[in-house]
């Protein structure tokens, strides 16, 4: 299993520790998915306002990294004001144990 990630003079980007980090790899991303995850359904601002020390570009640049490997769900209803909602996509969902798994390491070895 983690002998193909590990090859020698393989290409770390080629690899799938290459795509995992790519996919939740950023300052803002992991935080994004545990909000996603704790509250199901969540609008822009109420997002914002979950993560706190965010810009508002740099949350829109991470949902649409997150959109486009198909990690979240962006769903848009035709109406004004513009309303816009954020889940986890079922991909998505399968990175939560792995998540916690990261964060289960952390707090035994910090």
């Amino acid at each position: 299993m983690i002998e193909g990630c590990s090859k020698t003079n393989a290409n770390i980007e080629n690899t799938g520790f290459g795509y995992t980090l790519s996919v939740i790899g950023g300052k803002h991303k992991i935080i994004i998915l545990f909000w996603l995850f704790k509250k199901k359904i969540l609008r822009y601002n109420e997002l914002k306002r979950c993560i706190g020390s965010i810009s508002f570009k740099s949350l829109t640049n991470a949902l649409k990294e997150l959109e486009a490997h198909e990690i979240i769900i962006r769903k848009e209803y035709p109406q004004i004001p513009p309303k816009v909602e954020y889940s986890l996509s079922t991909k998505g969902e399968t990175l939560i144990p792995i998540l916690e798994s990261i964060c289960d390491w952390g707090e035994v070895h910090r």
